[in-house]
């Protein structure tokens, strides 16, 4: 485990803090930045999306897809905690917490966008992430590779459809060509990407090699990005705190349930702990690189549901970082797991 994963905390922590001084004391540059799209897309946020996504593409292997059948049980939770489960409890919470419970507190407008988000951050399963978690975990690294490798293919036909589902129940108009073009920007060339690049060097040495001399700039991206997006968001941080408290909640409620869910139906299944805890964990993170950028191109930097994105990224670490340590906690009630610890 490197230093990255092992200070993850405090590195996001480092970035968050970094993004909002930064804001506070330089506005028109973040402005600047804000300024640089092209069909609603900041270049700037494409560019570190992609510095921190292609890295991790690359290590997806689909050939890996084909050994899947031999232990399906850990990809079949995945998915159906991920596709049939994990989007639709997001947008309930969001309902519940910003058209019921929070009505008072936050106008109509807002809410709705806090809502679509929080949507955007449900339809969007964890990708590059999920590896750091399952390393943590001691999970199989081969096994990750498959649930996301299959999950990503899903995602290229999933996503929009169930977004604009999504939105669309929750009165938030649709444009689809972005969410389509962002779906093309972030999931598909990546993947394509990743895939040219695996045929062209080869799985031994040379991809391994490729692989690690990008890592770093996979850390630069993530941390870079984090910077700017709570660089954007920094006025309104510092201006509605509570605002950013009311947001978490249903995030925080959303990762603990999703995480409960997929914790029984591991241990009914009776998975081996090294499927398992991956799997637990794959369906409680979210892909918050997707979410943001999609939330930007669809609502703007500036919008509730920018804000509401970054919120989750504020929120997913340190909380799953608390269900990496329940995992280990509790690798002896699963099968395979005396020997990894």
């Amino acid at each position: 485990m490197g230093m990255f994963e092992r200070w993850l905390t405090l590195w996001v922590g480092l970035a968050i803090i970094a993004g909002v001084a930064l804001g506070l004391v330089a506005p028109s540059a973040f402005a600047a930045v804000a300024a640089l799209e092209l069909a609603h897309v900041n270049l700037v946020v494409a560019v570190l999306i992609w510095v921190m996504i292609y890295p991790m593409m690359i290590q997806i292997d689909f050939a890996a897809v084909r050994d899947v059948g031999r232990r399906p049980q850990g990809l079949i939770l995945t998915l159906v905690v991920n596709w049939l489960i994990k989007p639709f409890t997001m947008a309930a919470l969001g309902v519940l917490f910003f058209q019921h419970l929070f009505a008072p507190w936050v106008d109509p407008q807002s809410a709705s966008e806090y809502i679509a988000g929080m949507i955007l951050l449900g339809v969007a399963p964890c990708t590059a992430m999920v590896f750091v978690w399952s390393q943590l975990t001691r999970g199989d690294p081969n096994y990750t590779l498959v649930q996301v490798s299959v999950n990503d293919l899903v995602m290229v036909f999933a996503f929009a459809p169930i977004a604009a589902f999504l939105l669309g129940v929750t009165d938030v108009a649709v444009p689809w060509e972005t969410l389509l073009l962002s779906t093309a920007l972030y999931v598909v060339l990546p993947l394509l990407a990743g895939v040219l690049t695996r045929r062209a060097l080869g799985n031994g040495a040379a991809l391994a090699g490729f692989v690690a001399r990008l890592k770093p700039w996979s850390v630069v991206g993530l941390l870079a990005t984090v910077v700017l997006l709570f660089g954007f968001q920094a006025e309104t941080i510092v201006a509605q705190p509570f605002v950013i408290a009311l947001i978490a909640v249903p995030l925080v409620l959303q990762t603990y349930g999703i995480f409960a869910i997929a914790f029984v139906a591991a241990r009914m299944m009776k998975l081996p702990y090294p499927v398992a805890a991956p799997a637990c964990l794959i369906g409680t993170s979210n892909f918050f690189e997707l979410a943001v950028a999609v939330a930007i191109s669809l609502f703007g930097l500036h919008s509730g549901a920018a804000l509401a994105t970054v919120v989750g990224v504020l929120v997913e670490v340190p909380v799953m970082l608390s269900l990496v340590a329940f995992t280990r906690r509790s690798a002896h009630l699963f099968p395979d797991s005396a020997e990894l610890f």
